[in-house]
């Protein structure tokens, strides 16, 4: 569990004794998640953080429960442990990206950005929506061209996917980007004096925007 703090640890082994104790009618895993999020509603967020935590140790796999969890504790303004419950969520379930997501954006305001531009490059290829994100940061940032290029793998993914939607809004956002970077942007200024190299790039950036 190499990320998990040991008073988390410690803390999943109590609720899992809590839960264990539990009726079984009453006991799966999303009953619990649905309690917590009762909870929740109604202000009561310390039960909310044990109904999580019994569900968890319940059922190692319960994603509801982990991204419960971690948003809950990122509201709460602990996002060192909101990013324990998102690792450890993706160290039982390395495909959920939702997860990987919420450690993205919690890794960002501890200020760890390269581990955060790493959970959205992760896989990001195929989710459109990761790399929005990416592409959002770069922006703030003041990173257009690195900005541009994340465009441009969207462009590119959704040529791939025939989505015609997200195909427009990229080639739109790309050709704008281009206008902003001009000459930085390598693919096409290549800094070469070969002009077939040259036109081949310009052509390429073309076909992007």
């Amino acid at each position: 569990m190499g990320r998990v703090t040991r008073s988390l640890f410690a803390a999943l082994a109590f609720a899992a004794c809590l839960a264990g104790s539990r009726p079984a009618a009453a006991s799966s895993a999303l009953d619990l998640v649905r309690a917590a999020k009762a909870h929740e509603a109604a202000k009561e967020e310390d039960r909310a953080v044990r109904r999580y935590m019994e569900a968890i140790a319940l059922d190692p796999t319960c994603e509801e429960a982990y991204l419960g969890l971690g948003s809950l504790r990122s509201r709460q303004g602990d996002l060192r442990e909101a990013e324990r419950v998102y690792s450890l969520a993706l160290e039982h379930l390395p495909a959920l990206r939702a997860a990987r997501l919420g450690r993205a954006y919690v890794r960002r305001a501890l200020g760890a950005r390269a581990e955060a531009v790493e959970d959205l490059s992760t896989g990001g290829e195929e989710d459109p929506t990761a790399m929005r994100i990416l592409a959002s940061w770069y922006g703030e940032e003041g990173q257009t061209p690195a900005q541009l290029s994340v465009w441009r793998r969207i462009a590119a993914r959704a040529e791939a996917t025939a989505d015609p939607v997200l195909l427009h809004e990229a080639r739109t956002t790309v050709r704008a980007l281009l206008i902003l970077v001009g000459p930085a942007d390598p693919a096409a200024m290549p800094a070469t004096d070969d002009r077939n190299l040259r036109r081949v790039a310009a052509t390429l950036a073309r076909k992007g925007g």
